[in-house]
């Protein structure tokens, strides 16, 4: 069973992590539906919003991942929406 959820990234200081993450996130392109980012070069942040489908587990490997990144916090919002 897959679940669909959205998984958002602030990225305080882009020059420094921002390739992590975009590692991170090629690693489990197998979940990911779609993506957008956004900088904020005003105040040296950037923010990344991916939209996931997959198993609780696999989820939660992505942003624990994610949150192990120095300068990343991370949330996930997983909805009730089941997929096979």
């Amino acid at each position: 069973m897959k679940r669909i959820g959205v998984v958002g990234i602030v990225i305080s200081n882009p020059q420094v992590s921002s390739i992590e993450v975009q590692n991170i996130l090629s690693d489990f392109s197998d979940i990911i539906i779609g993506r957008m980012g956004i900088p904020d070069l005003e105040h040296n942040i950037g923010t990344v919003s991916v939209t996931v489908k997959g198993s609780n587990e696999r989820i939660s490997a992505l942003t624990g991942r994610l949150g192990r990144v120095q300068g990343v916090n991370v949330k996930s919002a997983l909805t009730k929406v089941v997929t096979e």
